[in-house]
């Protein structure tokens, strides 16, 4: 079967690969009909995951039917249309038990697929702990509709979930790309008071303003005089960081009021200072780390409910054989482009 796999630092390509097969009673192999790209992949490509083996195929947002089930599977069955969690989780450890599936301490917990394991940039992928790492997808919900589900969306959704958000509260998000944007979408469940979405790029911005028109929007140049101006106690009451940038992490702090969550769920390249003197007072609550990706199943009830709409952030659908163009587009951002779809 054709894979997209990462070759080597700096480098992927399609390569020829056996079909998965069943390696263990809890395991299935889900045949691809749609796959994106993430930043995550990208990440990869030029080795800032230090985990991702080389050779291993790629792709981490995931849909596609059940082909076949190992014995000890008992959610799923060959012919259901599913969504692909990020993450594999045993769901029988101790993290697993607390909801903290990010930190399964099973071999192939965490994120696993298509970065220590073969991934869904492929025809077909094998899920191990498929009973926790695969969500049926209701059948008036898309192949598109469900696409983000098992990654940037679950992120949204995780991030807005721990940040405690109120309906009094003034949320601010940095950053309009797909995590940013589907934690805005998330947030925008919530129904705090308002929400501020600051980014550097005119292309987001105007998507923004044109789909969410409620929403506020800001610059970093001007964005910590522009919270503290338009909330009631001199600063945001849950910041979200959703950028990565040089200085966002810094930006999200000092944007915050006393008192404040700040979330972080962004990738940073380098490590990030925490100046505990210039803060001191603030009284900051800080939440980071990865997603916990086990309300797969309640974000895909929202969407059939119509809660949830993620589809305009799909700016571009691409078939497997243009794969290549589709990376060179995602990665430059090209054409207005906030999330590829692969179609196999």
């Amino acid at each position: 079967m054709q894979t997209y796999s990462y070759a080597d630092k700096g480098f992927f390509e399609c390569i020829e690969k056996d079909k998965p097969q069943i390696q263990h009673p809890r395991d299935a192999i889900v045949k691809v009909t749609m796959a994106s790209i993430c930043a995550s992949d990208i990440h990869i490509k030029h080795g800032h995951v230090s985990r991702a083996v080389q050779g291993v195929t790629v792709g981490h947002e995931t849909v596609g039917i059940v082909e076949e089930v190992g014995g000890s599977v008992t959610n799923v069955r060959p012919g259901d249309r599913v969504t692909v969690n990020v993450e594999t989780f045993c769901g029988e450890c101790f993290f697993c038990k607390n909801g903290y599936v990010n930190n399964c301490t099973d071999k192939n917990g965490g994120w696993a697929l298509g970065c220590r394991i073969n991934g869904g940039q492929a025809e077909y992928v094998r899920v191990p702990f498929a009973d926790t790492g695969l969500n049926k997808i209701p059948a008036r919900v898309t192949d598109l509709q469900a696409l983000l589900v098992g990654d940037v969306l679950a992120t949204g959704f995780w991030a807005t979930r721990i940040s405690d958000i109120t309906d009094e509260d003034t949320v601010l998000i940095l950053g309009a790309g797909p995590t940013g944007l589907c934690t805005l979408l998330c947030t925008m469940l919530k129904k705090p008071k308002r929400i501020i979405v600051c980014e550097t790029d005119e292309n987001r911005i105007r998507f923004v303003n044109e789909h969410y028109p409620s929403v506020l929007t800001v610059t970093p140049e001007v964005v910590e005089n522009f919270v503290r101006d338009v909330s009631d106690n001199g600063g945001a009451d849950v910041v979200i960081e959703a950028a990565g940038g040089e200085n966002t992490f810094e930006t999200a702090w000092r944007c915050a009021r006393p008192n404040a969550v700040v979330t972080v769920v962004a990738l940073y390249y380098k490590p990030q200072l925490l100046p505990l003197p210039e803060m001191y007072g603030k009284n900051l609550t800080f939440k980071t780390g990865g997603v916990d990706g086990c309300d797969c199943a309640e974000i895909l009830r929202l969407i059939e409910r119509g809660k949830i709409d993620t589809t305009p952030l799909i700016t571009h659908v691409f078939p497997f054989e243009k794969i290549e163009e589709a990376y060179d587009l995602f990665e430059n951002r090209r054409d207005g482009v906030i999330k590829v779809a692969i179609k196999m």
